[in-house]
């Protein structure tokens, strides 16, 4: 019995060598998360002025959470409030957080220890050769009742940095849920300016119409006179319907909007009325449109947030698989009762256990390769996140660029309508007093009306290119979520 027990003493020794081991060896294993410092975010020159922020119609000031409401305009406000509440793709973005936050709940009760409850009872035959006996045992009642406990212990990490990976991915779910909101705001007001734009330029286009029609009556009058001919007829008949023909187009933009509405507010296209979205003209700024600059717009955008939540997750994973390398340590007890089910709860059937568990799986050479695959996988998140970075920096620099020239296009139109006012002015005094042909007046008329349709097509851009801005500059998700804040609401319940 001596050699024996003295076996069982020195594999108890070395079960305590290995532990009192690895607690002292107790780390992280993996690569600890930063921005690497040559990420296109860190970049000076994307965290510089925006290189068209020129002009009188740009300020170098914050983008406002609610950067709609510098239009004033109530109609606006109240659709853009309803879509952030009702719209689809909202919902769907705010299940997905959910099911990533109740992943990463999931993840961190890995952490706590696990416990288990047994109960059965069996009619049971035994085997007496098990027991080295030649005699066979009687049929027995048996009963087994037990609990246990164990905890895994984290030396190496690899919980923690499930635990980082899981938090990183519900934050990445949450940046998505924000760019939904951007988006979502960003089509409501474009929609709403597209309808305005179009019942505008249907306005022009009907005044142009107008003034033609006016043009071919008093062709017509002229040919009953003897004084025109059927071609100068014809082709004001073919300018009238050329006119004409661009009417049943802007009609249809006006009602696609309204209907673009509705679904960015979750109605079916009958349940949204013409008037609630009526307007006859482009909103307005109030003031210069503000823009900040690069470094505000790397922090606003949800799109960089997201990608550089996603890169954090993926270095964490490395530290999943790098763990995997060392041996797991899980401590145990358990306790209960086993024996024949009439002497249950006496003394001889009481068992009890407690001690360390090590399971240790080798060759590792799998777990090499998953690893150098985790970390191929970084390198890939990192490129998608420093694409994103300039992506962003590009879409705000196009759009700004667009913007600020549409404005000088739109104030060389409105210097040309201004001209064509003036003109239709003096043209009309001169036919008036005898000094000019009525036909010369309508000329001019007709001028002045083609001026205003140009004006009219320009400002729709104008408002257009405004609302492409806002949405490069990532702005709106924060009023959006305190929206969602309202008691009662889902974000509420996930806080």
């Amino acid at each position: 019995m001596r050699p024996r027990r003295a076996w069982v003493a020195c594999l108890i020794a070395c079960l305590i060598a290995c532990l009192i081991a690895c607690l002292s060896a107790c780390t992280t294993v993996g690569p600890d998360y930063r921005v690497p410092d040559h990420a296109a975010v860190r970049a000076t020159a994307a965290n510089g002025p925006l290189q068209s922020a020129q002009g009188p119609d740009v300020a170098i000031a914050p983008v406002p959470d609610d950067w709609w409401r510098l239009y004033d305009d109530e109609r606006l406000d109240r659709l853009v409030m309803k879509a952030l509440a009702a719209n689809t793709d909202i919902r769907a973005a705010n299940a997905n957080l959910r099911r990533a936050l109740a992943l990463l709940h999931e993840v961190e009760a890995e952490n706590l220890p696990q416990g288990n409850a047994g109960a059965g009872v069996s009619r049971a035959q035994l085997s007496g050769e098990s027991y080295l006996q030649q005699a066979q045992p009687p049929v027995f009642n048996l009963g087994d009742l037990g609990l246990g406990a164990s905890y895994l212990i984290d030396f190496f990490g690899k919980l923690a940095r499930a635990d980082e990976a899981a938090l990183a991915g519900a934050q990445a779910s949450e940046a998505t849920l924000d760019m939904v909101r951007v988006t979502v705001a960003a089509q409501t007001v474009r929609a709403y300016v597209q309808g305005c734009a179009a019942t505008h330029d249907l306005h022009a286009a009907t005044e142009q119409l107008a003034v033609q029609q006016r043009t071919l009556d008093a062709t017509r009058r002229l040919l009953a006179a003897g004084r025109a001919g059927p071609a100068e007829v014809a082709r004001e008949l073919a300018r009238g319907e050329a006119l004409r023909a661009v009417l049943p187009p802007l009609q249809a933009a006006r009602s696609a909007a309204r209907y673009r509405l509705a679904l960015l507010l979750g109605l079916a296209p009958a349940a949204l009325a013409e008037a609630e979205v009526a307007c006859d003209a482009e909103p307005v700024l109030r003031a210069p449109l503000p823009v900040g600059d690069g470094a505000a717009l790397l922090r606003r955008r949800p799109d960089v947030r997201q990608a550089e939540r996603e890169l954090a997750a993926a270095t964490a994973r490395i530290g999943v698989a790098t763990a995997d390398l060392y041996p797991s340590i899980r401590i145990g007890a358990s306790a209960g009762l086993t024996g024949v089910l009439s002497h249950l709860g006496s003394g001889p059937t009481a068992r009890w256990s407690v001690g360390p568990l090590l399971s240790w799986t080798w060759p590792t050479n799998g777990v090499r390769h998953r690893i150098r695959g985790l970390e191929a996988a970084a390198d890939a998140a990192l490129a998608r996140f420093d694409g994103v970075v300039l992506r962003a920096l590009q879409e705000t620099e196009t759009a700004l660029a667009g913007y600020t020239r549409e404005l000088e296009r739109h104030t060389a139109l409105h210097a040309a309508s201004e001209h064509a006012a003036q003109a239709a002015r003096q043209q009309r005094r001169l036919w008036q007093a005898g000094r000019l042909p009525y036909l010369a007046h309508l000329d001019a008329e007709r001028d002045l009306a083609a001026a205003q349709a140009a004006l009219a097509a320009s400002a729709g851009q104008v408002a257009a290119r405004q609302v492409d801005l806002f949405l490069a500059l990532g702005g709106g998700w924060q009023t959006a979520r305190k929206l969602a804040a309202v008691p009662g609401s889902t974000d509420e319940k996930n806080d």
